[in-house]
């Protein structure tokens, strides 16, 4: 297996008779999660990848490991509750830059993950571990779950990549703060936004946030900076990628998630940091392009395309 993750994913349901949900009579269906979204993002670059989770004995939760499984990801360490429900959550785009979200996740089946839902050998035989801060924020058990994880990971020489996706409203920000702070400390690769850095350290400046992440644990820090793009530091070198422009983003969501994907791509297949990251850049740009958390994620021929069609657009320019 080259990606293993862990954490939930939620039935989606987005206003179409109205963008402001309180108006809306219909809504559109889909399945979205933060870590799945990446699996699948890996699954469509050709790469191998499983998905740790647990879900409700019901049809949303039938339906959504259904659907995962059919888009290539390995499904086969997802569980199901027979007392908990699956998650729900609404999203309503109001604007590119106005994204809302309602969780409908308490006490949801993935809530109730616990370390004895985990299979050693499954972990072991991983080149990567991906992980976010969603799921040690849904519950204790959640927390216990990812530390096990990790523990796992460390003795057998998997690589640990944490995503911190900072989400305010799922606990008080101390306890985040501490355990997101903790988790990247014995995480290899950590990649977070400029956003999750202040909130992290307190300080804005990228070079800044890449040392301090470094300094508290990380031998590789890839920190994203919006449309300029990312950067990437280690204890030898820093580099800034830019970013790939677009005109028109129809949905944000998911983008981050497409980053990680792209980035752990660009890793498996053995390119440069550089290249890495200038991967991670180009399919979380076509992730904001189509709505939807994951709909947007490409396979290796559009990200091609895509590439190919900015780079003529510069020659003509």
């Amino acid at each position: 297996m080259d990606v293993v993750t862990i954490g939930e994913s939620m039935v989606l349901f987005t206003p179409e008779s109205s963008p402001l949900m309180k108006y809306a009579h219909t809504f559109s269906k889909k399945f979205g999660g933060a870590e799945s979204n990446v699996a699948i993002g890996l699954a469509r670059l050709g790469h191998q990848s499983g998905w740790i989770s647990k879900v409700g004995n019901d049809e949303f939760g039938k339906g959504m490991v259904s659907f995962i499984r059919g888009e290539g990801v390995d499904v086969s360490q997802v569980t199901y509750s027979t007392t908990a429900s699956t998650g729900l959550y609404f999203k309503e785009v109001r604007r590119s830059n106005d994204v809302r979200v309602e969780y409908y996740r308490k006490g949801s089946a993935a809530s109730t993950l616990q370390p004895s839902d985990l299979d050693t050998s499954y972990i072991k035989n991983a080149s990567y571990l991906h992980l976010t801060g969603i799921t040690p924020a849904l519950s204790e058990s959640c927390y216990e779950t990812i530390k096990s994880a990790i523990s796992i990971a460390k003795q057998n020489g998997v690589t640990v990549v944490f995503d911190p996706n900072l989400r305010k409203k799922l606990w008080s920000e101390k306890k985040a703060r501490e355990v997101l702070l903790e988790i990247a400390a014995q995480s290899d690769i950590v990649l977070p936004g400029v956003d999750e850095g202040f909130f992290l350290f307190g300080v804005d400046n990228p070079e800044s946030l890449g040392q301090l992440f470094l300094d508290n644990g990380s031998s590789l820090v890839v920190l994203k900076v919006g449309a300029k793009g990312a950067y990437y530091f280690t204890k030898e070198e820093s580099m800034l990628v830019p970013g790939f422009p677009v005109k028109d983003v129809v949905d944000p969501v998911g983008a981050g998630d497409g980053f990680a994907a792209g980035v752990l791509s660009g890793l498996l297949d053995g390119l440069t940091l550089e290249q890495t990251v200038l991967r991670g850049n180009a399919v979380g740009a076509m992730a904001t392009m189509v709505s939807g958390d994951f709909e947007g994620l490409p396979d290796r021929l559009e990200i091609e395309r895509f590439t190919k069609q900015l780079d003529m657009e510069d020659v003509h320019r």
